[in-house]
């Protein structure tokens, strides 16, 4: 057990014990749930208590829903009318206070999830970069929409408007970064919001309270606790939300979609499961792929959408391909999230490693072999990354997206293996190819892109650059986020419209000169 540095010690137990309702940080005094991380702050392992939070029922899920409403107040509300620049002054108030937080925020992001030191440091900068970068984009949105275009008579102010109250779920291996590409643009565009966090990663939200509640008026941010089926299932069957924005599991956005009474007025915004696969051809750079490949499998040891988890090699360089591959994965080094250069961190749902070893366990029963020779080795919080070789269809490894540390890998003849195989699959997220001749991967791009949202070349599989659309197909997604089309998937095109005559045109003039109205301006946002 290596000492833990002074400054991500676990000095003190947060409670938190109030929560943002009404613009108010109301004190909670019901029930709570103790709050463990799976890393050991002891030379005896036991897993370390964090704090506490509030365990949330049906109670305060209409007390939000009513705070929300209220201040949406069907799109009469101070913050659905109000002018734009005001509106971005406000997001600039909150990332101010934000930055105050990183020391703070990076350390539950290690101690609650796991995420080493370099990665949870760069999930709180691209935040705060992704929220600058929104209210530029949103300020270019509002000088492009800021004036009139006549056609066939009729003269038009064209502007994005909200669509009401947001019910926004993050996930827990991206709690800050992802959740915020929901929350951001759902509240910048004028929306109201109700927000859970996930079930790992949630006192990590803590420092950010007060900057929520000081920054935005009173009802525009609501910030519940509890389990899902407790605190999202009644806010849903409430029928008062316009937006369910999600990013987690299809079997979770489905469950909650059935509870809203009216679902052709509820807008779905929906990063799922993905079973993203490379696909790494005879003339493929295997110095090169073996690294990308290394970082797609078991970056934040595969917890991510977007990681590799399948792999097809042809069966030409299979053997080379797996020799190298498995030395590369074991030399991966494990340890806790602040020791220098850890690869490999502590895993934070408890029941992964079983979960794990029941892939590995069913793969091995049908014929696959762990290939590497640390594969399998536990601990009380990790299991060291399995690749499995060769799997077939038969597999739970081959159906299931396995969100942890093991590699299923499959060889191929024809390409047109893998591909029959995509185009069968609930799952249309991305995939990355691998290789070189352009007369092979021509054809190949033409395809793929056809089945998946992103094909990446000689590279694993990503989100970002936030600037480009994250989306899927199929299982993989509803709706599109990227800085550009999330301001879009948060709200609606609405107008202004009036013929074209001398009476109207005086009246228009007016609106324009008196600066009355913040729909009808053409004030150019610096």
């Amino acid at each position: 057990m290596n000492t833990i540095p002074t400054e991500f010690q676990i000095t003190n137990l947060l409670h938190q014990d109030t929560y943002l309702v009404d613009g108010q940080l109301k004190k909670w005094t019901g029930e709570t749930s103790e709050v463990y991380s799976t890393i050991s702050s002891t030379e005896n392992y036991a897993p370390t208590l964090l704090g506490s939070i509030p365990t949330m029922g049906e109670v305060a899920a209409a007390e939000v829903v009513k705070s929300a409403v209220a201040a949406y107040d069907k799109g009469q509300g101070i913050w659905p009318t109000m002018k734009v620049i005001d509106r971005i002054k406000c997001m600039e108030n909150f990332v101010t206070q934000m930055k105050a937080t990183r020391s703070e925020v990076v350390k539950y992001l290690m101690w609650e999830i796991g995420k080493s030191l370099g990665d949870s440091e760069k999930e709180f900068d691209r935040t705060v970069e992704y929220i600058y970068d929104t209210i530029e984009d949103y300020k270019q949105l509002d000088r492009n929409n800021a004036r009139f275009t006549k056609s066939q008579g009729v003269n038009a102010m064209v502007r994005r408007g909200p669509l009401g109250v947001v019910l926004c779920l993050g996930p827990y291996n991206y709690p800050l970064n992802e959740t915020f590409s929901l929350l951001i643009p759902a509240i910048i565009m004028g929306n109201t919001v109700i927000f859970k966090p996930a079930k790992h990663g949630v006192l990590l939200i803590s420092p950010l309270l007060e900057a929520f509640r000081s920054s935005f008026p009173k009802g525009v941010i609501n910030i519940v606790y509890g389990r899902g089926r407790d605190v999202a299932s009644p806010i849903m069957k409430s029928g008062k939300v316009d937006i369910l924005a999600l990013i987690g599991n299809s079997k979770s956005a489905i469950a909650l979609q059935d509870q809203h009474p009216n679902k052709n007025r509820l807008r779905l915004i929906l990063g799922l499961e993905a079973k993203n696969p490379a696909i790494i051809l005879p003339d493929a750079d295997l110095d090169l792929t073996i690294q990308e490949c290394i970082m797609g499998t078991l970056s934040f040891n595969g917890q991510r959408c977007t990681a590799l988890k399948i792999l097809y090699v042809h069966e030409s360089i299979a053997a080379e391909f797996n020799q190298r591959f498995t030395e590369k994965v074991d030399a991966l080094p494990f340890g806790n999230p602040w020791e220098k250069g850890v690869s490999l961190t502590p895993l934070p749902e408890k029941d992964k490693p079983d979960y794990i070893q029941e892939l590995i366990d069913d793969a091995s029963a049908k014929g696959a072999k762990v290939i590497n020779a640390k594969g399998g080795e536990r601990s009380d919080n990790y299991i060291f990354p399995a690749v499995l070789f060769p799997i077939n269809k038969e597999m739970r490894v081959y159906h299931e997206e396995q969100f942890g540390p093991v590699i299923p890998i499959i060889t191929f003849k024809d390409i047109q293996e893998p591909l029959n195989d995509m185009a069968e699959s609930n799952y249309g997220q991305q995939v990355s190819l691998f290789g070189k001749d352009i007369k092979t991967i021509a054809p190949l791009i033409d395809t793929l892109v056809n089945l998946v949202c992103r094909v990446n070349l000689n590279s694993s599989c990503q989100r970002g650059p936030d600037v480009y659309p994250f989306t899927g197909r199929k299982d993989s997604a509803v709706g599109t986020l990227s800085i550009h089309d999330a301001l879009r998937s948060f709200s609606i095109r609405t107008f202004v419209a009036s013929k074209d005559n001398a009476y109207n045109n005086a009246i228009l003039q007016e609106l324009l000169n008196s600066k009355e109205s913040n729909f009808i301006n053409t004030d150019y946002i610096l």
